[in-house]
């Protein structure tokens, strides 16, 4: 992964930086699972880090900033799915499959990175595009390059509505690793 891909979304970071952004990124997992969503704040990150609130919005607008950022850089670092089937459909269930277990072990993570992906701050959108735009390669990679848009597009919108549902509780990310295996089998079928 290149060091560009992990760059802060609001300025390039130097090693010190870039050991602050990390450290705040874990102090907020801990938070995260320890008092929720709800209980979550920059400030208290911030305490949990050892660092000065000031100093952590300097990196982070919001806390749904920061949780985006963390999911970010987890999906960047996370090697794409290597494809030995000849069976497209096998290869997008294995990238589907691999995005969405990202989160499968941590539902309070989860959770929150649905809500943080959904919200208005220009720094999310900055990271909903690069997501996005992670997500669109690795499907099409799957696929391969000549690979009608339109299908990509419905396989895009098929992941994040199964994140969305799992998001608000109406599954587990495990089980919408399952379903949409069935979903995109019967999609490129």
């Amino acid at each position: 992964m290149s060091e560009t891909a992990l760059e802060s979304t609001r300025r390039r970071l130097t090693a010190k930086q870039a050991d602050t952004v990390e450290r705040l990124g874990r102090a907020a997992l801990e938070l995260l699972h320890r008092e929720g969503f709800a209980g979550l704040t920059v400030r208290r990150v911030a305490a949990e880090a050892g660092v000065g609130a000031a100093t952590a919005y300097t990196y982070f607008s919001s806390k749904e900033h920061l949780i985006a950022e963390v999911f970010w850089r987890r999906l960047a670092s996370s090697p794409p799915a290597e494809h030995v089937s000849d069976d497209p459909a096998t290869r997008v269930i294995e990238v589907l499959r691999h995005i969405a277990l990202l989160v499968a072990d941590e539902p309070e993570f989860a959770g929150a990175v649905t809500t943080a992906l959904l919200g208005r701050d220009p720094d999310v959108e900055v990271l909903r595009q690069r997501i996005g735009g992670d997500i669109r390669d690795r499907l099409t990679a799957a696929l391969g390059a000549d690979t009608d848009t339109d299908v990509i597009d419905t396989l895009e919108m098929l992941y994040s509505g199964a994140l969305v549902r799992a998001g608000m509780g109406y599954a587990s990310y495990t089980e919408i690793a399952e379903r949409l295996e069935k979903s995109a089998r019967l999609m490129l079928s």
